[in-house]
């Protein structure tokens, strides 16, 4: 389609408007904020956390919902919770010696109960017979380990009266329930997460997907936790484009533009904000004592260098049992994952996505004039070639030693040879150096 000529001091007007507006909005967001999507963005590694009453019955996060449980029957299982094996310098250390540098964990789930000290509902663990809050006592280790502590927040609970669950929304309310009140007692407890423990680094939300045609309030909600902590960071999972007052886009089960798990097809991928994927150490985000299907190291490393790759961190989940011990199985996985990057972690913290998008084979990272070249399958040819380097190639050796590997320069490229690198175990690097 053709523009007319004398439309054109029109749309050189909107195109001002629109630039001052987005330079506005950059302005907007407090320096301190902008320093934390960039500290964040380093991290590339964090523990996801889905821990509740429902580890009691084993069978997922979801089992209140699968299993059809009545909220009455449900809201019992407080009464039996008493995780008394729950020590909080043993979870942080485990994440610190996997080599992350995070923890999300679930402050508050679907069910509706929650996991810390809250005066804004009774329906939470300081009325168990555990009578103690979990979080104060991470949130604490997680300060001393060196460790960055976000809280999961659903927006989405089965058994409150005043959310209505699976009551028809209309101009932007449930027909059933109190709206007003309810955005009243989620205020009240993102304020509490954000005063009762000041060092958490920001509020990771779920469960808007469940009715996406109610007035959520978010620009209310989202100026309520930047004015209790200006450097905290908001991320949502509601598998769409990051909107504004969001720090950062996840994408659940899903590296950032794959869509095998089925949400995120609609999600537009920032090109601003730090981006973060999560996803399983088996199939299952709560304990699920059936659930046997765990990853290997290999996926875990090559899950986390391919988000890298890709410009985004890994959130990998475990789910601790009832008794409060995260399983063996996670946590011998997360140990061997950490001895790995205790040695090639150079290649993934603080870097960026490089300058060639995900292959077959692997992905590229970079940082400070290196471009790490991750293969993670035996490429088809050999030598490799790799298009559009992004200045003039030093040398290319194997990372973490001055192993040489041969090169030739082509036109619009380079040929990499990779003779002598041996067998694909997790991932071969090559550390190019740039002038």
């Amino acid at each position: 389609m053709k523009t007319s000529h004398r439309f054109l001091p029109v749309l050189l007007l909107l195109a001002l408007l629109q630039t001052g507006s987005l330079r506005a909005q950059q302005a907007a967001v407090p320096q301190a904020r902008l320093t934390a999507r960039d500290n964040f963005s380093d991290m590339r590694f964090g523990l996801f956390i889905h821990w509740g009453v429902y580890s009691l019955l084993g069978d997922g996060e979801w089992v209140m919902h699968n299993k059809r449980i009545p909220y009455t029957d449900y809201s019992r299982l407080p009464d039996a919770f008493y995780p008394h094996n729950f020590d909080a310098k043993t979870w942080v250390k485990m994440a610190k010696d996997a080599g992350m540098k995070y923890i999300t964990i679930t402050s508050r789930h679907h069910d509706g109960f929650s996991m810390f000290n809250t005066k804004a509902s009774e329906y939470n663990i300081m009325n168990t017979p555990y009578k103690k809050d979990p979080l104060a006592e991470l949130a604490k280790e997680c300060k001393a380990q060196g460790i960055k502590l976000f809280f999961y927040y659903s927006l989405l609970d089965w058994g409150r009266a005043d959310y209505g669950y699976g009551s028809p929304i209309v101009n932007g309310k449930p027909t059933k329930g109190d709206w007003d009140h309810y955005i009243a007692f989620m205020k009240a407890q993102l304020t509490e997460l954000l005063t009762n423990y000041p060092d958490i680094a920001g509020i990771w939300f779920d469960g808007e997907w469940e009715r996406e045609d109610v007035d959520w309030r978010f620009n209310e909600i989202y100026a309520l936790i930047h004015k209790l902590k200006p450097d905290a960071l908001i991320g949502n999972n509601h598998h769409h484009a990051a909107r504004d007052g969001e720090d950062f886009q996840m994408f659940e089960r899903d590296l950032p533009g794959e869509n095998k798990a089925g949400f995120s097809g609609g999600a537009t991928i920032s090109q601003a904000l730090p981006l973060e994927t999560c996803e399983t150490m088996n199939g299952s985000w709560g304990f699920t004592i059936t659930d046997h299907h765990y990853k290997t190291v290999r996926q875990v490393i090559q899950l986390l260098v391919s988000a890298a790759g890709r410009n985004a961190n890994l959130l990998l989940n475990v789910g601790p049992m009832a008794d409060g011990v995260i399983q063996p199985e996670f946590a011998d996985t997360l140990r061997a994952a950490g001895k790995w990057m205790k040695q090639y972690g150079g290649a993934i913290y603080g870097t960026r996505a490089g300058f060639l998008a995900p292959q077959s084979w692997g992905v590229t990272t970079q940082r400070a004039g290196h471009q790490y070249v991750h293969i993670l399958q035996t490429p088809g040819t050999n030598p490799l070639f790799l298009p559009n380097i992004p200045g003039h190639l030093r040398k290319a050796t194997i990372y973490g030693s001055e192993v040489t590997v041969k090169y030739t320069l082509v036109d619009k490229g380079v040929l990499l040879y990779l003779d002598g690198l041996g067998d694909v175990a997790y991932d071969n690097i090559i550390d190019l150096s740039f002038e």
